[in-house]
């Protein structure tokens, strides 16, 4: 008797407390901590309910960098390019874009003839 692979689901097996995959659950802390930071603040003036609001909405913004990917839309020529891609990828290309320093020029110099 030969064996045989049997296929079987296992996209949802890395979830943690089933809405959390691990890439989520790091963007979510994340955004946690940076509204930590913003509730340290309302604390020292007083607002303290304003804190965990500020914690509660930069952790859901990490949750949605972290979970959300971008719809292909057919009329956005932009989402053509992008549509697919999680929003945490867009971001990071985009600060890998910023902190370079090259700069690129491109010149063509085409003949009246119409070749190259």
């Amino acid at each position: 008797m030969g064996t045989y692979y049997i296929p079987r689901n296992v996209k949802g097996e890395s979830r943690i407390l089933y809405i959390f995959s691990v890439k989520s659950l790091i963007t979510t802390l994340i955004g946690g901590a940076v509204g930590l930071i913003f509730y340290l603040i309302f604390l020292l003036c007083g607002l303290e309910a304003m804190g965990w609001i500020s914690i509660g909405f930069f952790g859901l913004i990490g949750f949605i960098c972290g979970t959300v990917k971008i719809p292909t839309i057919a009329g956005v020529p932009v989402t053509k390019k992008i549509g697919g891609e999680s929003i945490d990828q867009i971001i990071l290309r985009y600060i890998k874009f910023k902190n370079n320093r090259k700069i690129y020029v491109y010149t063509k110099e085409e003949k009246k003839n119409g070749t190259n």
